[in-house]
């Protein structure tokens, strides 16, 4: 099990919307969106269910970037 840098703090990160040119931010992993209890669940048994196939093999934790200025939002791999 590797460690996301933007889960623990060790980094922050932050893209430019492709829309609007301002800032995403970051609002966590995807996996804690799926239900109430998600976010309680172990990491590399939801990376199974994460819609990515390879996150859990790859070491990438999925992250979900929204904009402000536009409401515009995606995801984004993050390597552990």
């Amino acid at each position: 099990m590797g460690l996301c840098p933007l889960c623990n703090g060790f980094e922050t990160k932050s893209f430019q919307c492709p829309n609007c040119q301002s800032l995403m931010e970051d609002q966590g992993k995807v996996i804690d969106y799926f239900d109430d209890y998600s976010a309680y669940m172990d990491i590399d048994i939801m990376k199974l269910f994460d819609g990515y196939e390879k996150s859990l093999e790859n070491h990438e934790c999925i992250h979900y970037f929204y904009c402000l200025g536009c409401q515009h939002q995606e995801t984004k791999s993050i390597g552990e």
